[in-house]
Order: structure tokens, then sequence, then C-alpha cells
């Protein structure tokens, strides 16, 4: 089973975004904790965690209103 990130931007469409695959979804996790500044200045605003073509879970990129 394969783990990897999908991109989405500001309008909620998909954009390009790295095509990295990890054996593990904490590998995955491990990734985007590292990379999430570099992915959101590249303009993606969410990304979407799949195990194959299986939907884990999405997560926004943005900061949260105060």
């Amino acid at each position: 089973m394969a783990w990897s990130w999908r991109y989405e931007g500001t309008d909620g469409a998909s954009v390009d975004g790295p095509t990295e695959t990890f054996s593990s979804q904490a590998d995955a996790e491990s990734w985007v904790g590292q990379t999430w500044r570099e992915l959101a200045a590249s303009g993606v605003t969410s990304v979407t965690l799949t195990e194959d073509d299986r939907v884990e879970y999405r997560m926004s990129l943005q900061p949260t209103a105060e």
C-alpha cells in the first residue's frame, strides 16, 4: 500500500505538487510536516492524504483565524 498527498489551490481545484509516495502514513505525515511551508508558498492551500485510492483525511495549510 502506498501513501501520497493530493494538493488543492484556493478555489479547491487540484494543483501540481511533489509526487512523493510513502510506505507508511507516519512517513507521509512527517514529510508534509517538514514541507508544508514550501507547499503553501507555491499556492497549495490544502492537502489530502490518500492510501492508494482511499482518502484518509484532508488538511488545510492556511493559518487559523484568531
